[in-house]
């Protein structure tokens, strides 16, 4: 459960646009962890069952401490959504790990509706860069979904140390906000023993995101 939150934070650090929502929306949660059924059997899956959740723990995840940003005035993008104090709300989840993947979809229901922000003309593509990381977050495709806006982020880093690089990573983020619900689907690379690190499967994301917000809706 623990990694399920940890993703749900990162999750919302995101931007890219769609669609548009309706005032008064009602799901139903609980119907995400239906996508278990989705998997095959290659994979490991796990779920949340609904659940309340923490504010705290989907509090923006800052960038590297010292890092500089190009363009310069698109930190609001870079660093992601922030969340009205006072938010409440619950949460389930399913994760599924296999084929080289994990995918982490989330399904939130807040007291009030969140708009996560937008990145602008200006701020599609912003880099970052500092003594100890470097790397890059773009707008990534999402699906239309009709009666949701839906967002998109690919987020690359790399640390650094005495100028050589000892590390990367990379995590897609894709968004369904319609109402008080929150669609979060992530997925990254899995990195395994003595396998080669695969790219990620964007195409499977985005088809959760939709997949995941019809059974939300009931429809």
């Amino acid at each position: 459960m623990s990694r399920t939150l940890f993703a749900l934070a990162c999750a919302l650090l995101l931007a890219a646009c769609g669609g548009g929502q309706p005032a008064d929306v009602r799901g139903d949660i609980a119907k995400v962890v239906d996508l278990r059924s989705t998997f095959g059997p290659d994979y490991t899956l796990s779920t949340v069952e609904p659940t309340g959740i923490d504010p705290r723990l989907l509090a923006p995840q800052p960038l590297p401490q010292g890092v500089t940003l190009d363009p310069p005035d698109c930190g609001t993008f870079a660093t992601g959504l922030t969340l009205p104090d006072g938010l409440k709300g619950n949460m389930a989840a399913v994760t599924a790990e296999g084929a080289g993947n994990r995918f982490i979809v989330i399904a939130v229901e807040t007291s009030e509706a969140v708009t996560p922000p937008q990145p602008g003309d200006n701020c599609r593509k912003v880099a970052f860069a500092g003594p100890g990381a470097r790397g890059l977050v773009e707008v990534a495709d999402a699906p239309a979904i009709d009666g949701a806006t839906t967002l998109g982020t690919h987020r690359f880093v790399q640390t650094v140390a005495n100028g050589k690089v000892t590390g990367s990573g990379e995590l897609y983020n894709y968004v369904a906000s319609f109402g008080s619900y929150l669609v979060i689907v992530t997925a990254n690379p899995l990195v395994e023993p003595n396998k080669p690190v695969l790219p990620t499967n964007t195409e499977r994301a985005r088809e959760l995101l939709a997949s995941a917000v019809a059974l939300v809706r009931g429809s």
